[in-house]
Order: structure tokens, then C-alpha cells, then sequence
């Protein structure tokens, strides 16, 4: 692998094991119940451990797309709103759950920004979107 190209495939694992550990570890083998309880207070907890795990999955899902590399802008486009989405809800529904409780906003924010430079500022632009 050439020198200039290990950035992006770094930053490429370390963007996809956010989402794996958050799917996984977080929330499909429960090894942190904070993210159930986010759920059951934002949807409600009849049915709060069956969609903590789909979202899980869903976030397992994001990380085996994020290692693909394909369709990698629509898929930073994504990432961006389905992480602003959910920090927000939880900033708004449930901040006294969230690991660094307001502060978590600006982490998310961060985030972003690194999912932004990742997507479309550090790898050649492509002739389309997808």
C-alpha cells in the first residue's frame, strides 16, 4: 500500500470501528445498557430492547459499508445525518444518559467534522456522486 493512500484507510477502520463498537459491543450484546435506556426514553420501553439491537445491526451494517469504500461520499453524507440525528434527540430527550451529557454534542460535532474530511476532502473527488 502506498504511503499517501494509508491516511484515508486508517481513518477508513477508525470511522468503522466507531460503528462497530456502538452496534456491537454497545448495543446488540447490551455491554452497555445506557443506550437501551436512551431508546426506551425516546420510543418508548415496551419495545425498547428489540429496536436497541436493530439499531445495532443497522450500525454494524454502517460499518461494513464504511470498509467497502463504496459509494464513500453518500455514504459520509449519511453517517453525517445519522449521527447530528441522534446526538440531537439525545441532547433534547435525554442528555442526563449520554455518557458526557451535553458535552456529547460537541464530541458528535466533532465527529462529523472528521467524517466530512474523511469524505470529502481527503479522497479524490469522484466523477459522481455514488
Amino acid at each position: 500500500m502506498r504511503r499517501a493512500a494509508l491516511g484515508p484507510w486508517v481513518l477508513r477502520c477508525g470511522i468503522a470501528a466507531v460503528w462497530l463498537i456502538n452496534g456491537l459491543m454497545c448495543k446488540v450484546l447490551h455491554l452497555v445498557p445506557r443506550h437501551e435506556a436512551i431508546v426506551a426514553r425516546m420510543l418508548g420501553p415496551a419495545y425498547a430492547s428489540p429496536l436497541t439491537k436493530l439499531i445495532g445491526l443497522a450500525e454494524i451494517g454502517m460499518a461494513l459499508w464504511v470498509l467497502s469504500g463504496r459509494y464513500l461520499r453518500l455514504s459520509v453524507a449519511v453517517q453525517i445525518a445519522l449521527v447530528l440525528t441522534m446526538n440531537v434527540l439525545g441532547f433534547l430527550l435525554a442528555p442526563d444518559l449520554l455518557l458526557w451529557h451535553h458535552y456529547n454534542l460537541l464530541f458528535a460535532g466533532l465527529f462529523t467534522l472528521v467524517l466530512y474530511y474523511y469524505g470529502f476532502r481527503l479522497t479524490p473527488r469522484p466523477s459522481s456522486l455514488f
